[in-house]
């Protein structure tokens, strides 16, 4: 089953920053619904995010930022860290277990998915990585319970980082397109899907233009080996 290429023809936007929208509707239909419950750390206003769609439709859910509050949409101020990450889910009365969990705050977000599946068991995450980073390299910032994003590009984690944590965890890897990674749990994929390498869950577009363009995929690694790989990264 080729579920990258089938998740990127399922790609709209409705609320979404990108095709998002699409693609998480189609994945949920593949591994299930349960309690129509997501939660999204990093949700800006709510406006413009990955659950918008699902709210829209019925489902519930909590959303924390960092700047905004709307309790009418529950969506909540909060400073998310490793360290308070699972106490603030449970603040708010999330589940152990739901559906979707959505994960973009520019920066520590490998951190506070790992100490999330501590506690908290999404049947779908989708998770931000750094497409500025190699493919081939399992790299994450390391954590600063004080970042906050100025424009740099020392930031996050690689697209292998993320697949890492997610297989160490029980999920795969089934799609990314920059800046997301969708994970599912492997136990509830189709019995004939098979794992991919981080370079082929890309999507199939972006694949496609690095492949007949390298010059873009030699500036990608041109930076990082004269720039990024100069900064403190942990390999994972």
């Amino acid at each position: 089953m080729n579920l990258v290429r089938e998740l990127r023809e399922h790609r709209a936007k409705h609320f979404s920053q990108g095709g998002e929208d699409g693609v998480i509707e189609r994945l949920l239909d593949i591994v299930g619904i349960t309690n129509r419950f997501y939660v999204e750390v990093g949700a800006g206003s709510g406006d413009e995010c990955n659950t918008r769609w699902l709210r829209e439709k019925g489902w519930s859910g909590v959303m924390l930022d960092r700047d905004y509050s709307n309790p009418d949409l529950s969506l909540y101020r909060e400073f998310v860290t490793a360290e308070n990450a699972g106490d603030l889910l449970a603040k708010y009365n999330v589940p152990a277990e739901f559906d979707l969990l959505s994960i973009d705050i520019d920066g520590n977000d490998h951190w506070v998915w790992r100490a999330l599946m501590a506690r908290f068991r999404p049947r779908v995450v989708v998770v931000e990585f750094n497409a500025a980073l190699p493919l081939n390299e399992a790299v994450t910032m390391p954590y600063d319970p004080l970042f906050r994003w100025a424009g740099q590009y020392c930031i996050g984690q690689s697209l292998l980082a993320a697949q890492k944590l997610g297989a160490e965890n029980g999920y795969s890897l089934v799609y990314a397109a920059p800046p997301n990674a969708f994970l599912a749990l492997r136990s509830l994929l189709p019995a004939d899907y098979v794992d991919v390498v981080a370079t082929r869950a890309l999507d199939p577009a972006l694949a496609l233009l690095l492949r007949f363009v390298p010059f873009l995929a030699r500036l990608r690694d041109r930076r990082w080996h004269r720039d990024l790989c100069k900064n403190p990264w942990i390999y994972v």
